[in-house]
């Protein structure tokens, strides 16, 4: 049950002169926390019913949560936790994502977006190159960290898919840590995105321990003079 206070507190969050988002694990990242990562990988060979069943409950579960939140108040953004991507590839199949994660991905984004919200915003750590197009087709409509390490550009990106998605994140955090030019080209490299818009830069993940304070000062004044706060 909710709070006894549930419905004070939505009037108080509706109330505002502030952007308010919320958040919740994708059926991934929830399915992985129940039967830990190795297990469900081998659960979707060996007993697909049941990961469906499971991801299935998880989709009823949240939907029933927004319909009681909903009609009281409504986020400007909501995010959606998944960390489902490697290095280089998908840790599951497209196949996988369409068959398990895909429901879910649809009903939120659907239920969301007609009560009016208008972001809905997946994360996901690794290489999402194969993943934004289900995103896409599943009416997400911004993604983040964008990944450098992982092979993820943004610049590509937005050449294979246009304006059908919009990104947070994107900067190396590796050439925040080296400064000097290797930030300054960085940041150039991406700018034609910056300019184009659909496109929130920042750090591609935490500030990483090696990131000097005097660097991170030049990396907020580069990022600040790029995108016109400067």
């Amino acid at each position: 049950p909710f709070h006894d206070d549930f419905a004070d507190r939505c009037r108080r969050a509706a109330d505002r002169d502030r952007t308010r988002s919320g958040g919740l694990s994708g059926p991934f990242w929830q399915l992985r926390e129940w039967c830990g990562f190795e297990g469900l990988c081998m659960l979707m060979i060996d007993d697909p019913d049941f990961v469906a069943e499971m991801a299935d409950f998880w989709m009823r579960f949240v939907s029933g949560m927004f319909e009681r939140i909903l009609p009281h108040v409504v986020p400007d953004a909501l995010f959606i936790s998944e960390d489902m991507a490697y290095k280089a590839k998908s840790m599951i199949s497209m196949d996988m994502a369409r068959e398990f994660c895909m429901p879910s991905w649809k009903a939120w984004t659907r239920q969301v977006m007609d009560a009016g919200c208008p972001l809905v915003d997946i994360d996901s750590d690794g290489y999402i190159g194969e993943l934004i197009p289900l995103w896409i087709e599943s009416g997400v409509n911004v993604c983040d960290p964008i990944e450098v390490a992982a092979h993820c550009d943004i610049v590509d990106f937005r050449r294979q898919f246009g304006k059908k998605i919009a990104y947070r994140g994107g900067v190396d955090k590796r050439c925040i840590a080296k400064g000097g030019q290797a930030l300054t080209e960085e940041l150039k490299r991406i700018a034609p995105v910056i300019h184009d818009g659909g496109f929130i830069p920042s750090c591609d993940h935490g500030i990483p321990a090696d990131v000097s304070w005097s660097d991170y000062l030049d990396y907020c004044r580069q990022l600040a003079e790029l995108t016109g706060w400067l």
